[in-house]
């Protein structure tokens, strides 16, 4: 037998015996009914002021030119705030990376890596932001207008129109890596969202602050 045909025989039985080591991840889908236990309250980047800063890159130097301040007006203020759908039957929504991100970050408290929770659980949008495609959560409840005083980043005191929702529910599906966690896993990471994270402004868990009690929710 020639030196070509051999080694050719035993490349062929090398990928014959090759052993697979990486499994096919196991997504699983668990559906959770949360009850609000305080307000859920929401301030997006709203389109006024997306649109604000386009026409300012827009007209370049021109735009340094003094402008009139035009009156504020608050009702719009309360309308830009919220997160619609899309679509001819809107609906009001949470964003589903609140979710995903609270339950990456009670990952904490139980020890367990938050980068292996990155890669292993994920929120199921029930629809998508009209302005900006962001995925959205359908949340039960009606809007209201919530005026406060806050402080801007140079410390200059400002108000702050939101949409307050309370009482609120909403129907959350998770899916998550069966090879990382259980069913009764992700329902107690979610129980520990709702008591311990939360999600919107004012969260226990808020990145600036230590909250206002806001956001906090039970499993229905």
């Amino acid at each position: 037998m020639s030196t070509t045909a051999t080694k050719s025989k035993k490349a062929e039985t090398s990928a014959q015996t090759e052993t697979v080591q990486i499994t096919a991840p196991r997504i699983h889908t668990a559906e959770f009914h949360i009850i609000g236990t305080a307000p859920y309250v929401q301030l997006r980047f709203s389109e006024k002021a997306i649109n604000a800063m386009r026409e300012k890159h827009e007209a370049g130097s021109q735009a340094n030119k003094k402008k009139n301040k035009e009156a504020r007006d608050f009702h719009e203020d309360f309308l830009q705030a919220q997160h619609i759908s899309d679509g001819d039957e809107p609906w009001n929504g949470i964003p589903a990376s609140a979710f995903r991100n609270a339950m990456i970050s009670a990952c904490r408290l139980v020890g367990f890596k938050m980068t292996l929770a990155k890669l292993s659980v994920f929120i199921l949008p029930d629809g998508f932001d009209k302005v900006d495609g962001v995925p959205l959560i359908k949340i039960e409840g009606k809007p209201e207008s919530h005026l406060m005083h806050a402080r801007n980043a140079t410390g200059v005191c400002d108000l702050r129109v939101r949409a307050k929702f309370w009482p609120w529910s909403a129907t959350v599906r998770v899916q998550y890596d069966a090879d990382q966690f259980t069913a009764q896993d992700a329902a107690n990471l979610m129980t520990r969202v709702g008591s311990q994270v939360g999600i919107g402004e004012g969260r226990p868990d808020s990145k600036l602050s230590a909250g206002m009690g806001w956001g906090t929710f039970r499993l229905g």
